[in-house]
């Protein structure tokens, strides 16, 4: 009779009780903004100071936990960082936003997509069709122009590139000439504009891509604080609100922070934003 593999016959439910008591004193380090003295990491994790001090010294020996040797103060260790950083490199946008794009498809009634930077520019990765007797539809693939739909305005406000400058002056050039104006004049009315949307928060466009098409998009950070995507929700004129207090506004804003804190943006609110405003200083600038 073959040997028994004891380790497929524990059923999931069960595990190491211990480990998960000592993952309470992680938990509180990281909830922190700064290193602890032992009887605060012990308040915070719910357990006596002679308890904790034990679970400590062990974190210590793995690398999870230091101790500066001055103050006598915990700090997650050298372990704990390489393992955030290795989840955080693991993390897909593309994957996270699916739930985050259904909910807010459910929450609006309007079709909504994630587009991201592609080596043409602004591209849809991935969208959710709202349905209904008028629908708006986008393919995966589609490249978004950056001076007219929301989706690009969004990317020339935040979005850092070495590209992306040379593929806006090529669009303002080409609007220029359509227009029958300088390419100052265009790019003066660009400037305006995407100061407004970092002050804003988000972009918007009522029929500028696609006649009688309205949308509304907000940016989605990383971990680095870095714009890595745009979440953007779609609609038809008339029954589809821009304005930056309406629901639909405030829900695509709303959606791309819970992507953006999936994705590891801002640990606290004070640490998201500082990271907001260095997102926004190094976003590209226009020049008039």
């Amino acid at each position: 009779m073959p040997a028994r593999d004891d380790t497929e016959a524990i059923p999931q439910r069960q595990g190491i009780q211990s480990i998960e008591v000592g993952t309470r004193l992680l938990r509180a380090l990281a909830a922190s903004q700064r290193s602890m003295m032992l009887r605060d990491v012990a308040r915070n994790a719910g357990m006596p100071a002679a308890k904790a001090r034990r679970y400590l010294v062990s974190f210590m020996r793995m690398g999870l936990v230091e101790q500066d040797a001055n103050t006598g103060r915990y700090d997650l260790g050298e372990f704990s960082l390489e393992l955030g950083l290795a989840s955080l490199a693991r993390l897909d946008p593309v994957r996270l936003a699916g739930p985050v794009l259904d909910d807010l498809c459910e929450q609006i009634g309007a079709t909504v997509a994630l587009a991201m930077w592609g080596n043409r520019g602004a591209t849809c990765v991935r969208w959710v069709e709202a349905g209904g007797a008028v629908t708006v539809t986008l393919r995966t693939g589609v490249v978004l122009p950056l001076t007219t739909s929301a989706t690009g305005l969004a990317f020339s406000a935040f979005y850092r590139s070495p590209y992306l400058k040379k593929m806006l002056d090529a669009e303002v050039q080409a609007t220029a000439e359509a227009a029958g104006k300088t390419s100052a004049e265009v790019m003066s009315a660009l400037t305006l504009q995407l100061e407004d949307i970092r002050r804003d928060g988000m972009s918007r466009a009522a029929g500028s891509m696609t006649p009688g098409i309205n949308g509304v998009s907000a940016p989605v950070f990383g971990h680095t604080g870095r714009m890595v995507a745009a979440l953007t929700a779609l609609g038809v004129v008339g029954s589809f609100d821009v304005e930056l207090d309406s629901s639909i506004a405030q829900g695509t804003r709303e959606a791309a922070a819970t992507l953006s804190r999936r994705l590891g943006y801002g640990s606290s609110d004070g640490a998201a934003g500082e990271q907001a405003t260095a997102a926004v200083s190094a976003a590209p600038q226009v020049s008039r």
